[in-house]
């Protein structure tokens, strides 16, 4: 059963105290037999944590009867040598910061649910976490220059650009796991109503329905869904619509999960396609900041909530540590998590398994109206070779605009940090589609510079005083 090219791979992921992935992790290595005779190393700067996920991990590799070796430490160069994957997903006090990212924010007029990748939040979410990631790509450069640079961190663009522009001899993608695949076929395969549930979705059906999917991560759109050559699109725009007037009666009440359907549908009408990570995109776009003069039928969106998002993770590690005290049986542990998109990516490329997959990375023609150099996210062909993006065609104009205008926001944020330039700061700023004001703009670098002083570079600060 093992074809694996590479029988014992060695995975690092910076990071794994952050809980976005490295739960998932410990049980992909566990769980599959092309990776669970390798080596799970595991970086994190806070030592209680870290000794917590490192313990856990062990206790998993036990439970289940594999070989999987767990390495644990503080500092990342002393797991690196020998690594073949490094993921990058560390988000040092991020509700902390996203918080007063959205705060500041709010208070000139610009309205953000989830503050991680677009407007003043995703610029200053990459001002903070940016450095840190160049800092590990020039320790990856000389500890394991032969290892993949999986990004795993938003805003997951600017990142990705950055380690492709400024790190180019790394070999490096980026991912969300807003399109982890089969799953996201499935599921508009289900509201296709080409299957009832995701659990028929099948390789029959996968081949029979030309699925497309293209832009910018967070501002992706569906541009094409048919089924054996029938147009389902509407179908699944409708299906979209009948489910707009029951969401939010329960359920997830966060701001990236409210009216997510009614805004999608209203986004389809529009435009002629669907958004496909509504929440986010919700974002992306100015219509629901509360600015017009004319009542909407959806209201304007709703503020990250950073107190709910603080229990929502005491709570993460309230499992990890019932999983450590016993009280939660290890035996549960592979029942209740599941497949991750990164260790699904790492998976298939150790096995030469040929499944495709959804990465951020150069475009190269798969749209064939953008720059090959767009750093687009777009289902590939990934294999030890890299990710080849598969064809796409044109991406519609109006939306194609749009994404133009998120690429050059992402792009110049890259070149801010890493050049360490306050001009393309500002500029960056004044180009991002959500700040309509120099003055506003002006205001809410300097305050979040103030407030952020203790996690963002001394280089953007001068005897005390903010460079302006």
């Amino acid at each position: 059963m093992n074809t694996t090219n590479m029988p014992q791979p060695k995975v690092v992921v910076i990071g794994a105290g952050s809980l976005f992935f490295g739960r998932q992790s410990i049980w992909q290595m566990v769980h599959s037999p092309y990776l669970n005779q390798g080596t799970l190393a595991l970086v994190d700067t806070d030592e209680e944590r870290l000794a917590k996920m490192v313990k856990l991990a062990e206790m998993v590799a036990r439970e289940n009867n594999v070989s999987l070796k767990i390495e644990g430490s503080t500092d990342r160069r002393q797991v690196l040598s020998g690594a073949d994957f490094v993921v990058l997903s560390f988000a040092e006090q991020s509700v902390k910061y996203r918080g007063i990212d959205c705060e500041v924010s709010l208070k000139y007029g610009i309205r953000m649910c989830s503050g991680d990748t677009i407007g003043p939040g995703g610029i200053f979410r990459a001002m903070r976490e940016l450095p840190i990631i160049m800092e590990s790509a020039k320790d990856i450069e000389e500890l394991c220059p032969d290892a993949w640079v999986i990004n795993y961190i938003n805003p997951s663009t600017v990142h990705g650009i950055a380690l492709h522009r400024y790190a180019p001899k790394l070999k490096s993608f980026a991912l969300c796991d807003s399109h982890h695949m089969p799953h996201k076929k499935a599921y508009y395969a289900v509201r296709a109503g080409i299957i009832g549930d995701r659990n028929e979705f099948t390789e029959e059906i996968d081949r029979k329905f030309d699925f497309r999917i293209a832009g910018v991560n967070h501002f992706t759109w569906l541009l094409k869904a048919e089924f054996e050559g029938k147009d389902v699109m509407p179908t699944i725009a409708e299906a979209m619509r009948k489910s707009a007037g029951e969401e939010n009666n329960g359920g997830d009440q966060g701001a990236k999960a409210l009216h997510n359907d009614a805004i999608t549908y209203e986004l389809y009408d529009i435009f002629g396609y669907i958004p496909t990570c509504t929440a986010h995109t919700k974002e992306y776009v100015r219509y629901w900041q509360g600015h017009g003069k004319s009542p909407d039928r959806i209201p304007p969106l709703s503020i990250w909530e950073t107190e709910d998002r603080y229990q929502r993770h005491d709570e993460m590690w309230n499992q990890v540590d019932g999983f450590l005290s016993g009280d939660i049986p290890i035996a549960d542990y592979m029942s209740t998590f599941g497949p991750d998109h990164a260790t699904d990516i790492i998976e298939n490329m150790v096995g030469n398994l040929g499944k495709r997959f959804f990465v951020n990375t150069l475009n190269n023609g798969a749209v064939t109206n953008m720059n090959d150099d767009s750093f687009l996210e777009l289902l590939c062909d990934v294999s030890m070779e890299g990710a080849k993006p598969v064809y796409v065609g044109e991406m519609p104009r109006g939306i194609r605009g749009m994404q133009e205008l998120v690429l050059d926001t992402h792009e110049l944020t890259a070149e801010a940090v890493v050049e360490q330039s306050f001009e393309k700061l500002r500029r960056a700023m004044l180009t991002d589609p959500l700040v309509s004001s120099i003055g506003d703009a002006d205001k809410i670098i300097k305050e979040l510079l103030e407030l952020e002083r203790e996690m963002i570079p001394g280089v953007w600060y001068s005897d005390g005083l903010i460079k302006m």
